[in-house]
């Protein structure tokens, strides 16, 4: 599917993997490995930008993924995330959906929000942001409003 269906289709908190189509080159081939791995990989879902203007240049939608985290003893030094444009040439698939009755915390109202943690339940949702403390921070339950991109993928909605 591309990067356009993804924005309209699937929502926060879905796991995506996303490819060009190339196969995997041998381990000993480092450089491009390590370029084939830029192009082929994964995350979750966690915005949805829409297009927008900046003077007379227009910006289209973008769909950002949450790739990983790294550091140590318990303390996130790096957070990575790849955003991609609805005109980006990969393909990108569905692995994963949010489970019905998980709770989203989103950064703000609105359709441009981040998710920033996807909870088991609303109680695991309101203990997530009382430690991690985000003002203006919103929780949304997963519903099973969204099967449209299972059907366009030609799955049942699971």
């Amino acid at each position: 599917m591309s990067a356009q269906l993804i924005y309209d289709l699937v929502p926060l908190g879905a796991i995506i993997q996303f490819s060009d189509g190339t196969p995997r080159p041998p381990e000993r081939h480092r450089k491009r490995l390590a370029a084939w791995e830029h192009r082929n990989s994964g995350g979750r879902l966690i915005q949805k930008q829409a297009e927008r203007r900046v003077g007379n240049t227009v910006i289209a939608a973008t769909i950002t993924l949450h790739v990983g985290d790294y550091g140590g003893g318990g303390v996130v030094v790096l957070r990575v995330h790849r955003t991609f444009s609805v005109d980006s040439d990969l393909r990108f698939v569905v692995t994963e959906r949010p489970r019905i009755g998980a709770v989203r915390v989103l950064s703000r109202p609105g359709n441009d929000a981040e998710l920033l943690s996807l909870a088991s339940s609303h109680a695991d949702a309101e203990a997530w942001l009382q430690s991690h403390g985000y003002p203006d921070a919103v929780l949304d339950e997963v519903t099973t409003d969204a099967p449209a991109a299972d059907v366009m993928e030609g799955r049942t909605a699971a």
